[in-house]
């Protein structure tokens, strides 16, 4: 595989109910400039529509990748060698690491919709981030990806990671 061909990519989507919500507030925005007119009503339309999907655009434009020995997640890139342990986490275990578990140094990628994510250990001394929770729908094919990537530029067949 090219070291410039991603071994992992994922863009981490609104739900489409969060458009549905944009689309009512487009409405809403237009319905209170009604009693103005019909230009101030496409006005209110347009406008606060067009904020509405902006807010829901760029929310869910957040990427976790896996690009060449590089994690990318949001604006973070970390070198893989970086990385220690990672584990996956589903249900209450994921939702504890969002709450009472979390540590406030951690780099956390949260989507509050997405209900599972990968919690990896930065070993970095130089970092004063603990660790890496990274809400993805895959977190299994996430860390079967960081352990290809430890695989290749160790050589010798010995990678680190939990769970999958």
């Amino acid at each position: 595989m090219e070291p410039s061909v991603a071994r992992y990519d994922e863009r981490l989507t609104a739900p489409r109910t969060w458009w549905g919500i944009a689309a009512l507030i487009s409405l809403s925005g237009g319905l209170m400039l009604l009693p103005l007119g019909p230009l101030p009503l496409l006005g209110g339309l347009i406008g606060a529509g067009a904020l509405a999907a902006a807010g829901v655009s760029s929310y869910g434009s957040a990427r976790i990748r896996v690009v060449a020995d590089s994690l990318v997640a949001g604006d973070a890139r970390i070198p893989v060698a970086a990385l220690g342990e990672a584990e996956v986490l589903e249900g209450e275990e994921a939702i504890a690491w969002r709450l009472h578990k979390a540590d406030p140094r951690a780099f956390m990628l949260l989507r509050s919709y997405v209900p599972t994510a990968l919690r990896v250990v930065v070993t970095d001394p130089e970092d004063p981030t603990p660790y890496l929770y990274l809400s993805t729908r895959d977190p299994r094919a996430l860390l079967a990806a960081l352990n290809a990537v430890r695989i290749s530029s160790s050589g010798t067949g010995s990678g680190t990671g939990t769970g999958a």
